[in-house]
């Protein structure tokens, strides 16, 4: 079936939970264009959904849904109050028309609060098979498709055309991480790894604090390279290795491509903490391979920049690098990684991490993970139009973990110390 007949589709083809409510009014196209993600569709796909589109109302102290069971749709509230709490007993109230009422109160596999109308209230119940931003016809996940809005745009123009010509330059993987990789499929030993690893001091000083961060605790200190590689295993080490050497490729001559940059590879650095540190502690994914998913969730973002700081200064603006980057960093991180040899969990973390709504797999996953600490660390940065952490599809893949808005993951909450140490052992 083509894709906007299956889109039709998808919005009558919805399961039915435990409680369905009064049918309301039909839901106008401007409510539609205030929800997330469900705005991003192009206009003809909105006003589709659009068409005979109905809203779901529910009396005061009704149950909307109840933590721990499982669903295929999401839930948006249109108007009044709800109710949410855990299975810890956290909860937090919504009200229509502020920020968090723009994205849904649920969208996993499963609800990770219970819903109770505070109020009598509107909701919009939706499937969850067109609830990803990326919801688009099959392609080349390496393609770079430039958005509607920004057909015109001068500098993005520019950059696909070398892009699709093959004419940018793609950065290759760090000599010292290169050297390792190679060895390391000949069966290596640990004094041989540490022998190259010893090639580049300045990785071998950041492996030596890694190994001495509280991420890997420790009554006695490791002093050397050796000690550092025997503790944190050579599997690890070598992940570490890749992770730690790319922040020579996030560097450029010009100061303000090395302001973005920078800025990027920091915000990488944090994500990549918190990754570790939420993976140690959920034991659903490794650490090291969660911290390098955090280290090359943006990789995407080199090759533009190299490509920009080439221009003349007058050829683009500081807002045509804002407005490029999102459409760029995930088919380019993708194309790198693949040229580097990355495993298939590896490649989906450019394409996806940015997107609240991604749900590629039952279980948790290097992407959820990383998608969880993004959305972490923009919440202790203050941004705004965020969706509650209890209600991405990622957190519902999350096993006995308390969620609050407050305090967004309890575990990361109470490992701030923690991150912010490992955070100065990563960029020292």
């Amino acid at each position: 079936m083509p894709l906007f007949g299956s889109f039709l589709q998808d919005k009558k083809k919805i399961k039915a939970d435990s409680v369905k409510g009064v049918s309301g009014d039909d839901v106008p196209l401007d409510v539609l264009k205030g929800l997330f993600p469900i705005r991003n569709y192009d206009s003809e796909k909105l006003l589709a959904f659009a068409s005979g589109l109905k809203s779901e109302i529910f009396p005061e102290t009704m149950l909307l849904f109840r933590a721990g069971e499982s669903t295929d749709s999401a839930f948006y509230l249109l108007n009044g109050t709800v109710s949410l709490s855990d299975e810890h007993g956290k909860s937090y109230e919504i009200v229509s028309g502020t920020g968090p009422a723009k994205f849904p109160l649920s969208s996993g596999a499963k609800h990770t609060t219970t819903a109770i109308a505070k109020t009598k209230v509107s909701v919009l119940r939706v499937s969850q098979k067109i609830m990803s931003s990326k919801y688009a016809p099959a392609s080349e996940l390496s393609k770079l498709v430039i958005p509607t809005e920004l057909a015109k745009n001068k500098l993005l123009n520019s950059f696909a055309h070398y892009y699709v010509n093959e004419e940018l330059e793609i950065p290759s993987l760090p000599g010292i991480a290169l050297k390792l990789q190679h060895a390391m499929q000949q069966d290596i030993g640990i004094a041989d790894a540490v022998k190259i690893i010893q090639l580049d001091p300045v990785i071998s000083a950041k492996l030596i604090g890694l190994a001495n961060s509280p991420l890997y605790v420790s009554v006695v200190p490791a002093k050397s390279c050796l000690e550092a590689v025997n503790r944190i295993g050579l599997n690890a080490a070598r992940n570490l290795v890749i992770g730690l050497s790319l922040g020579s490729i996030f560097k450029s001559n010009s100061a303000l491509i090395n302001k973005y940059a920078d800025k990027i590879w920091r915000q990488s650095l944090y994500i990549a903490t918190i990754s570790h540190v939420l993976a140690a502690v959920t034991k659903q994914c490794n650490p090291q391979e969660s911290l390098l998913a955090g280290l090359i969730c943006d990789i995407g973002a080199v090759p533009f920049l190299s490509f920009v700081a080439k221009l003349p200064k007058d050829y683009y603006t500081e807002a045509d690098i804002e407005l490029a980057l999102p459409c760029i960093k995930g088919p380019v991180g993708y194309k790198i990684l693949l040229d580097w040899g990355f495993s298939e969990e590896f490649l989906k973390v450019p394409l996806y991490s940015d997107d609240w709504y991604q749900n590629h797999s039952a279980e948790l996953s290097l992407t959820d993970i990383v998608v969880l600490s993004r959305l972490h660390s923009k919440i202790g940065q203050g941004a705004s139009e965020l969706p509650t952490i209890t209600s991405i599809p990622a957190a519902s893949k999350l096993k006995d973990f308390a969620l609050s808005p407050e305090h967004s993951l309890s575990v990361l909450h109470e490992a701030k110390q923690q991150i912010n140490d490992a955070m100065k052992a990563l960029s020292s």
